[in-house]
């Protein structure tokens, strides 16, 4: 396999839904490195203007609410090819997702929020031979008592991406996803401040430690490479071997 094969080819564009912040801002710093023209999203015009990458020359920020559909496909309308689509948009409630409102917002963002912006980007994608890479999570394996929706809706998001393989495969249009662990976010900031839990979820790793949001990056795009056109329908896990020991 070439050299050629672990590299995007010139004038790559790709859309990274919630990628602001967190994992989100890694992967949009992955494809700008790599030479890739991104459109990043973000839920609310703060959201833009705390992005670390704001101001790079093949940058562009807008907002979107996965949760409006008129709004997704509108901003979608706006590209006629897209070589690859990631959905790194996300929230999760500890404690809150019992409440039934809370669990269907939450289900709301993370997985009908990823089959809108899927459905909108169809064509787009179609019209490139592009990709989609959804996040999902270690947690779509592994539940937590206190997050039942999130760990619902990351589930929904494992077994979307494997129908979505299928339905889209003869569009030319390849769909994959990764699974993260426990790599220290923004969102789990508060949490990481107990340390005796820090340490026991280090030590359920093979590493030894928890992962940071470029180690999430790199999979990511390695699926939107050349070298990845026989893979669909897969999900990765970064998560340093939690879930293998």
């Amino acid at each position: 396999m070439s050299s050629e094969s672990f590299q995007l080819p010139s004038g790559f564009r790709v859309a990274v839904i919630g990628g602001t912040g967190g994992i989100g801002a890694a992967i949009v710093r992955e494809f700008l490195d790599l030479g890739a023209h991104v459109t990043a999203t973000g839920a609310t015009g703060d959201e833009l203007a705390r992005c670390p990458l704001a101001g790079h020359d093949r940058l562009t920020l807008a907002t979107l609410d996965v949760t409006d559909e008129s709004a997704v496909r509108a901003f979608a309308a706006g590209f006629d090819r897209l070589d690859a689509l990631i959905n790194a948009a996300g929230i999760l409630r500890r404690d809150a997702e019992f409440d039934i409102q809370v669990f269907q917002q939450v289900l709301d963002v993370n997985l009908t929020g990823v089959m809108r912006c899927c459905t909108a980007f169809r064509e787009a994608l179609a019209a490139a031979g592009g990709c989609i890479v959804n996040i999902a999570s270690m947690n779509a394996f592994a539940a937590l008592p206190r997050l039942p929706a999130y760990c619902a809706s990351k589930g929904g998001v494992v077994m979307l991406t494997r129908a979505l393989a299928h339905a889209w495969a003869a569009d030319g249009i390849r769909v994959n996803a990764v699974a993260p662990g426990y790599i220290e976010t923004p969102l789990n900031a508060e949490g990481r401040k107990d340390r005796a839990h820090y340490d026991r979820i280090a030590g359920r790793t093979a590493f030894g430690r928890w992962g940071q949001p470029e180690e999430v990056a790199g999979t990511v795009a390695y699926l939107c490479m050349p070298a990845a056109r026989y893979v669909t329908g897969s999900v990765a896990a970064v998560d340093g071997g939690f879930l293998a020991g």
